[in-house]
């Protein structure tokens, strides 16, 4: 399996490369050259499977000729030892044809655990393979932060760098990152959005220089493995719910796209999905782009899913190089007007095209808070913001095909939000065991500008301290 870059001038690698690699030399994104398909019989099969099961199924045909069978399956059973539920990522009914697939069972409590715990062993493999090490460098809007740091953190061929939007995330969601004590991880609050954090980190790959120098590789969802892993989930839960034999829809709280455009792989892979449906907080650039054809950036908004707080949803340039028919000079097109103006139009073709299998809903503040107080007040059951999102979009889309299961991603643990979860129901809900003393945990992390050339400095001094601590 060979990986191409959506903007068509870097070089395609083997899935082992792209692990590493993250971004592409040229800024685009990785893609397999081809989907794998699966039949309806393979499909029907995966009902009742353990999750580890249909996980080495999924994921072992985009590994092919980087990681032997053997490997992979030990990779997949090590990560998903972690996991609090039998099942992995359960699936509970909420209402008539309304589901939630929970995927916060994980040690950081967010869906992000599901693919970075397997990411880390996979990179681990392929690193020693080669005798080389890393430099990961990624922005977090909360929850791949504090994934990153749980699945990396004891990895002796990383150094990890983690930028987070200083106050712009939970206080949960900053100590799971700011109390680890291993010494090759590196807390930074950049001042700014998620969108500065993530431009910088997108800065340090575009200069051929300092990925040489640095090693560098990424672990947000740019890296295609962690969308090939969050694939999975979509497979198990619409198998569980009678798939191939019915169709299903889902509804994602999104933010950088890549947990919703991994269903669109799973749909590409034969996955019967009716519609898939973005779930948007108050920055709802991705439904501004649906409904008018206009992607352009605007002010962040600070809500109470600031997981979501995203006007850059980096993902969507891979919808887009599909919906273009893979046209790398296209994409090429659209991103530098959107490096340039802060937007572009999308061709009416592509747009018909993702209109055709994406639906957009904005859910505001007040509704998220009344989402999370209505299931409390319906079921006892707690769900944290960016959930609510989800689950407020998928009763709006249900009701126009009422018919159609829908299944909501359930993001993240109540608990990693205390503060919107009791505004709304007036409980405050605990942390697990594990977390239980977070607040009492010393935290480590440094405050750096917005600016990249501080950030290499920074980068370049503690790689260097490290080495001669060693």
């Amino acid at each position: 399996m060979k990986y191409i870059s959506t903007r068509g001038e870097a070089p395609s690698l083997s899935f082992g490369e792209a692990l590493i690699a993250g971004l592409a030399q040229d800024g685009g994104l990785y893609l397999p050259e081809a989907y794998p398909r699966l039949s309806e019989s393979e499909i029907a099969g995966f009902a009742g499977q353990p999750y580890a099961d249909v996980a080495e199924t999924i994921i072992a045909p985009f590994a092919a000729g980087s990681v032997d069978r053997k490997t992979l399956r030990a990779a997949i059973d090590a990560a998903y030892a972690r996991f609090d539920h039998a099942a992995v990522t359960p699936l509970v009914e909420l209402g008539d044809n309304l589901f939630l697939l929970e995927l916060f069972h994980g040690p950081t409590l967010a869906f992000k655990d599901l693919a970075m715990q397997l990411l880390s062993r996979l990179m681990r493999h392929v690193l020693a393979v080669r005798g080389r090490r890393a430099t990961i460098v990624g922005a977090t809007s909360g929850d791949t932060g504090a994934a990153a740091v749980a699945a990396f953190g004891d990895i002796d061929e990383v150094d990890l760098f983690i930028l987070y939007p200083k106050d712009r995330i939970s206080d949960v969601q900053r100590r799971q990152m700011t109390t680890f004590a291993g010494g090759n991880v590196h807390v930074v609050a950049i001042e700014g959005t998620f969108d500065d954090a993530q431009a910088l980190v997108k800065a340090l790959f575009a200069d051929k220089r300092l990925r040489d120098e640095f090693s560098l590789s990424g672990v947000n969802s740019i890296n295609w493995a962690r969308v090939a892993a969050q694939a999975v989930y979509y497979f198990v839960a619409a198998a569980a719910l009678g798939v191939p034999y019915r169709r299903v829809s889902f509804a994602v709280p999104t933010g950088n796209f890549g947990d919703i455009f991994a269903g669109w792989i799973a749909k590409r892979m034969g996955l019967p999905i009716e519609r898939l449906v973005i779930a948007t907080n108050a920055n709802d650039i991705l439904a501004r782009a649906l409904a008018t054809g206009r992607y352009e950036t605007g002010r962040v908004e600070v809500t109470q899913s600031p997981s979501m707080d995203i006007q850059v949803s980096s993902n969507f340039e891979r919808l887009l190089f599909e919906a273009y028919g893979r046209d790398s000079a296209a994409l090429r097109r659209l991103m530098g007007s959107l490096q340039k103006a802060g937007g572009f139009s999308i061709d009416s073709e592509p747009l018909a095209a993702i209109r055709a299998e994406f639906d957009a809903v904005r859910i505001g503040e007040t509704e998220t808070t009344e989402e999370i107080a209505r299931l409390w007040r319906e079921s006892r059951r707690l769900i944290d913001p960016h959930t609510a999102v989800g689950v407020g979009a998928g009763r709006a889309a249900l009701r126009a095909r009422p018919d159609v299961p829908m299944i909501v991603l359930g993001t993240a643990h109540p608990a990693k939000f205390p503060d919107a979860i009791e505004r709304a129901t007036g409980i405050s809900p605990p942390l697990p065991a594990h977390l239980a003393d977070l607040f009492s945990r010393q935290e480590r992390f440094d405050f750096l500008a917005n600016d990249a050339a501080v950030l290499e400095t920074y980068i370049r001094q503690r790689r260097a301290s490290k080495r001669a601590a060693s």
